[in-house]
């Protein structure tokens, strides 16, 4: 194995984590500021590395760049290479405290939904630490190393492995304040003459309005009042606030229903089967601090 290692030539091996970082980003600066190094820097590491292969593994255009076919590929070899080498060299290290679990989770759902539920993890697995890991991006762009992550389902995962998804349901809510009074349940024609909250994701990846509407069969929308966010921690913060209607998570709402701070003002509620999922790291080995995390998410999200 050694003779035929050593009989073929690799690439400069500088170039590769910038490569596999533009790859999975699609994107030289996302891949800069991943790697803490210039844009220049990554262009100049990606074209020595076409040089030295003799193909081009991006186009670039005006507003951005698109791997090839070939650099595809070659990228899944990549990230594949360099994610077993990182899980080799762990296993060399060891691992000083198998109870510790990385769980990334979006921010909304941690803040909301899963603080309030560790404390009956930590009464059950007092030796399991969670070091918690959040963010509003999907997995795909998280830098960082994770065991188990939980987002909604249908944002980018790349190849980690799904391992179940859980049910929620998707409603309006608003402050009790921002209607002043007005009687309840609002119909949904009347629903369009309110300051509708929206969010904003890149890739659209994420249920809006329109959608909602279009699943209550309401196919004609056209709201009179409407202010966009790109955070849904910001925008439910500004429901709260009474600054409008937003469309509210079961999961991430009940909390705030149940205390008063928020209320659902129309009775149309829209069921989602697979709204979120669970996925472990491609290539992360079974530990039983994971095991348990993964049994105790599974149980909680089987309930409300």
């Amino acid at each position: 194995m050694d003779k035929f290692t050593k009989s073929l030539p690799l690439p400069p091996l500088a170039t590769l984590r910038p490569f596999e970082a533009a790859a999975r980003l699609e994107s030289f600066s996302r891949a800069a500021d991943e790697l803490h190094l210039t844009q220049a820097a990554i262009s100049r590491q990606i074209r020595a590395l076409e040089e030295d292969l003799g193909v081009m593994l991006f186009e670039r255009r005006n507003r951005g760049v698109f791997l090839t076919r070939e650099g595809r590929e070659f990228g899944r070899t990549v990230s594949q290479a360099l994610e077993s080498i990182a899980t080799d060299a762990q296993e060399l290290r060891g691992d000083p405290d198998d109870k510790r679990v990385v769980l990334f989770c979006q921010l909304c759902e941690a803040f909301y939904w899963l603080m309030p539920q560790l404390a009956d993890f930590n009464r059950r697995y007092p030796e399991i630490e969670i070091q918690l890991a959040t963010s509003t991006r999907p997995i795909t762009e998280f830098s960082g190393s994770f065991d188990i992550a939980l987002q909604t389902n249908g944002r980018p995962s790349g190849s980690h492995r799904m391992v179940f998804t859980a049910e929620d349901e998707i409603f309006p809510v608003c402050s009790p304040a921002y209607l002043n009074g007005v009687s309840t349940p609002l119909s949904l024609d009347s629903l369009l003459s309110h300051r509708l909250l929206h969010h904003h994701a890149e890739p659209a990846d994420w249920l809006e309005w329109d959608g909602w509407f279009r699943a209550m069969g309401h196919f004609e929308f056209s709201s009179v009042e409407s202010a966009v966010f790109d955070s849904y921690p910001l925008l439910l913060q500004a429901a709260v606030a009474g600054h409008g209607i937003a469309l509210g998570w079961r999961r991430t709402t009940q909390r705030l229903i149940e205390n008063g701070e928020l209320i659902r003002p129309v009775a149309a509620s829209l069921s989602q089967h697979d709204a979120i999922a669970l996925y472990t790291r491609e290539g992360a080995s079974q530990r039983a601090g994971s095991e348990a995390l993964l049994g105790w998410l599974r149980e909680m999200l089987s309930g409300k």
